[in-house]
């Protein structure tokens, strides 16, 4: 995906009649790998150590490579990531939250990459259209959700300081968790509640090794959950889409 091909559009043109008319699931699961590429590749040059910054940057591209292909099930990459307005987006709430400190990269993280590995699990196993993808991406989602269950068990298990910081990350994030389990539209073969099951046993036996408190309160609020499918965002994805969205708008058209 390069912010300079394709013919030039409207913002409210072909991409959003595109947004609109494309598979539902395949814009879901591609805007999510999508947001949260970007989110993770804000760390570049930030990372608190090198080796870190290499991580966070090899799961940002996997997670592009993902968005790739399944935008491309839905129309033109380009159009569908660079021309469509806020509204017209279907991810989800979660991986659109800033990265904050690194405690709430990694909450993020490992609430997000536990749910990944288990839906492409089950998918790769069916017969549907997203079955060579969701094989291929499970084995690099598996990594992305050890790489951050070893990371909220280093800085739950570690000092006052960073135990603190990972609980106030935890907790911050929680609300947004229960929208990943609402069926996805023309998404089959899918057992949410099951996957949810399997999700709240993995991540809280790894909040426990970690000393950590599973959150308590609400994981489907009346606002966060399923707003983020029906294309209602939070304050700060408005932010981060006019930034990814900044090149290919201010030169449409343009190539090198």
């Amino acid at each position: 995906m390069t912010p300079t091909t394709g013919t030039a559009k409207t913002a409210t043109g072909t991409a959003e009649t595109a947004g609109t008319t494309a598979p539902a699931a395949a814009l879901a699961l591609g805007d999510d790998a999508l947001v949260l590429s970007h989110r993770l590749g804000e760390w570049a040059g930030h990372a608190p150590v090198l080796e870190e910054e290499v991580a966070l940057a090899n799961i940002a591209l996997d997670l592009l490579g993902q968005a790739r292909t399944l935008l491309s099930l839905a129309g033109d990459e380009d159009e569908l990531a660079y021309l469509r307005e806020e509204r017209a987006f279907r991810n989800l709430q979660l991986v659109e939250q800033p990265n904050g400190d690194f405690a709430h990269t990694i909450a993020r993280q490992l609430y997000f990459s536990t749910y990944q590995t288990l839906l492409y699990g089950q998918l790769a196993q069916g017969n549907s259209v997203f079955a060579p993808l969701a094989a291929k991406a499970v084995k690099e989602v598996t990594y992305h959700q050890d790489h951050a269950e070893q990371w909220t068990l280093r800085l739950g298990d570690g000092t006052a300081e960073s135990h603190t910081r990972m609980q106030r990350a935890l907790d911050a994030l929680w609300r947004f968790t229960g929208e990943m389990f609402l069926p996805v539209e023309s998404l089959d073969g899918v057992d949410w509640p099951a996957m949810e099951a399997s999700w709240l046993t993995s991540v809280s036996e790894v909040i426990e090794r970690a000393t950590l408190t599973l959150p308590e309160g609400p994981r489907t609020g009346a606002w966060s959950a399923g707003a983020g499918r029906q294309g209602l965002h939070t304050e700060s994805f408005g932010r981060m889409l006019a930034e990814m969205q900044h090149l290919h708008r201010s030169h449409p058209g343009a190539s090198w």
